[in-house]
């Protein structure tokens, strides 16, 4: 796909991007919430934005959104200046920090409210609605929906605007297995459509599925931002090897001791530190009268990769 193309060809300068920040910094007191950082979010994408608890992604996205003005810094959203976030905001969609609603109105009048209040038509209620499978349920109060419904209304609200950039602190939260995967379906559906999506979310193994490109920040700076591929790339891949016995392991673990290599008995396997070594392994085996009938390369996951950038802090 396009995004995906640009995203992987070009240098973060270089890249048509729908965010771009310079710099960027929020300071409260003495404590430097967000710490220089030069965000790029290409346009077209669906972008990742991660980091552990406290490291100042709702900062970042709440400065983006006019929310909170900057200390020091700037940036453009789509075009416009950070200071002017009258200019961009009505091409953004955005749910940030949980959606609220009037508890005794239904769904359909609390988004009808919105729509009245943004000048959007109508219709659109309807459509938002249909896109987020709500239909069945529009007419309830907002008091009875599931954490789930409640978060698939609000996502309906920042679609209201039809947004060029849709920004998304959370969306999954609350929401079961195959809700999850509506989401993630949807996501790409917006990517189609042409959206940039920009989306903060814990859950690393979906955001892997989902995204082109990942923005991640540890303690207020930049620790990473790319295509999501390369930071996993950054992982040595490792090495799952098995023989014809269970005798086979011990010797195995020894010929890739001999060749330099870390070597473990990991159940019916050996788990070599470096996949680069099969072939010569493969060889060493064979000469120590070992037959191996397996070599599995096995890549770090997302979540590996992230935990490796921030020093195993928990997201």
């Amino acid at each position: 796909m396009t995004s995906l193309a640009i995203a992987t060809a070009l240098a973060p300068a270089a890249v048509d991007a729908a965010i771009r920040t310079s710099a960027l910094t929020k300071v409260y007191g003495s404590r430097r919430v967000v710490d220089r950082a030069d965000l790029v979010v290409p346009r077209g994408s669906i972008s990742g934005f991660v980091g552990p608890n406290g490291a100042g992604k709702t900062t970042t996205l709440r400065m983006l959104l006019g929310l909170v003005r900057p200390t020091e810094g700037g940036g453009e959203v789509l075009g416009g200046s950070l200071d002017e976030p009258r200019g961009y905001l009505p091409r953004v969609g955005s749910l940030i920090e949980g959606p609220a609603f009037y508890p005794t109105l239904s769904g359909r009048s609390n988004l009808r409210v919105l729509a009245t209040l943004g000048g959007f038509a109508k219709a659109r209620v309807e459509e938002v609605l249909e896109i987020v499978e709500l239909r069945d349920r529009a007419g309830d109060h907002y008091r009875t929906y599931s954490l789930g419904m409640k978060q698939r209304l609000g996502v309906a609200a920042a679609l209201l605007p039809q947004p060029e950039l849709l920004v998304l602190d959370e969306p999954t939260n609350g929401l079961d297995p195959g809700g999850i995967i509506e989401t993630r379906a949807l996501l790409r559906r917006f990517r189609e459509q042409g959206m940039t999506v920009f989306v903060s979310s814990h859950l690393l193994s979906e955001l892997e599925q989902v995204a082109d490109w990942l923005v991640l920040i540890d303690k207020g700076r930049l620790a990473y931002q790319g295509p999501i591929g390369d930071l996993v790339d950054r992982s040595k891949a490792t090495l799952l090897v098995a023989g014809e016995s269970a005798a086979d392991l011990e010797v195995i673990a020894a010929v890739a001791r001999r060749l330099g290599h870390g070597a473990t008995v990991v159940d019916s396997h050996v788990r070599i530190d470096d996949a680069s070594v099969a072939a010569e392994l493969n060889r060493a085996a064979m000469n120590a009268g070992v037959t191996l009938t397996e070599l599995t390369v096995q890549r770090a996951s997302l979540e590996e990769s992230f935990l490796a950038v921030t020093g195993g802090l928990q997201s």
